[in-house]
């Protein structure tokens, strides 16, 4: 199912069978397995040259990424796409949501795969995958060489939201954080309902709501549907705004970031609010709002936007 998945969404790719470290040939796509601390992670590569780390958010996986791969091998970069733990085809253990642990697994994952680097390797991350991104840049900062951070607000760290209810806009795109807190509530409502469920989230959450095309929505029903998917990615909320978690979090912010930092937010999506939370923590920080029409899900609604975005900020933070 996963190959004839990979066909679908990745056009003019392939499924490639070579394991990392060696390189999947430029216009294939490959799959790989490695364990970290017990835990077994899934992964693709494709393309050759220097290498750059992707790492989707929630409720996706590898697949988010599907429309930057075959842009960023055009330019001559082996890209590896991470499955964290709970998501896609990786195991999904009951507990290590947590940042410090997301950050080890990052750490971890870059050794395993010998993706690491002297002077670091390009990290970028969306979504939750910022939460992972960011977390592993402040407690490794000698693996990252420059971070792209994308879409996200970040628990104990972004200003809190005003008191009293929210607007009906700032509920459309906030309202999975007090919901996905919930103990045991989302997979009694969710299970059996993946399908509408993800569905109705790609209709809000985004403006190019045709950017998630019907094969990879199945894909998303897939990996969410598969046992302990679910719960796995409400955990990742539910430890991130407990108490102890928010309080390392402020612990970590503390670790001002030596890299360059891009931090960038859909137009219609967290516009500047991103950049203006990441410059308070790093001294080489640039960013903004991109795209005219891009929602929440920038790596599917403006591939392109966010492609030239990230080599733009390359070039110039060699």
């Amino acid at each position: 199912m996963r190959a004839l998945a990979s066909l679908a969404l990745l056009a003019g790719l392939c499924t490639a069978g070579p394991a990392f470290p060696q390189q999947a040939p430029i216009g294939e796509i490959a799959h790989h397995v490695v364990r970290v601390d017990a835990v077994r992670f899934h992964y693709v590569t494709a393309g050759a040259g220097e290498p750059v780390v992707l790492i989707p958010g929630w409720p996706e996986s590898w697949i988010a990424w599907r429309k930057v791969i075959p842009l960023l091998v055009k330019e001559g970069r082996l890209v590896a796409v991470l499955d964290p733990r709970g998501t896609g085809d990786s195991d999904k253990p009951e507990g290590g949501y947590g940042l410090d642990t997301a950050a080890n697994d990052l750490h971890g994952f870059l050794a395993a795969t010998g993706l690491g680097r002297p002077g670091g390797i390009d990290i970028v991350g969306h979504d939750v995958g910022t939460w992972i991104a960011l977390a592993h840049a402040e407690l490794y900062p000698g693996d990252v060489r420059r971070l792209v951070l994308t879409e996200s607000a970040l628990p104990g760290i972004s200003p809190p939201p005003p008191p009293g209810i929210p607007s009906a806009a700032t509920n459309l795109k906030s309202w999975q954080f007090a919901f996905n807190r919930l103990d045991d509530l989302p997979e009694v409502l969710v299970q059996g309902h993946e399908r509408a469920y993800l569905s109705w989230i790609f209709a809000n959450k985004s403006t190019r709501g045709y950017a998630i095309e019907p094969a990879a929505l199945d894909e998303y029903v897939r990996v969410f549907s598969a046992p302990g998917a679910a719960r796995a990615s409400f955990e990742w909320y539910r430890t991130a705004f407990s108490p102890d978690e928010l309080a390392r979090a402020k612990a970590r912010a503390s670790h001002r970031l030596p890299m360059p930092v891009l931090a960038l937010g859909g137009s219609d999506g967290v516009g500047d609010a991103l950049h203006a939370t990441i410059a308070t923590l790093g001294d080489h920080v640039t960013g903004g709002p991109i795209g005219e029409g891009c929602g929440h899900f920038l790596p599917e609604e403006c591939p392109g936007e966010l492609t030239t975005a990230m080599l733009n900020f390359w070039g110039e933070a060699p």
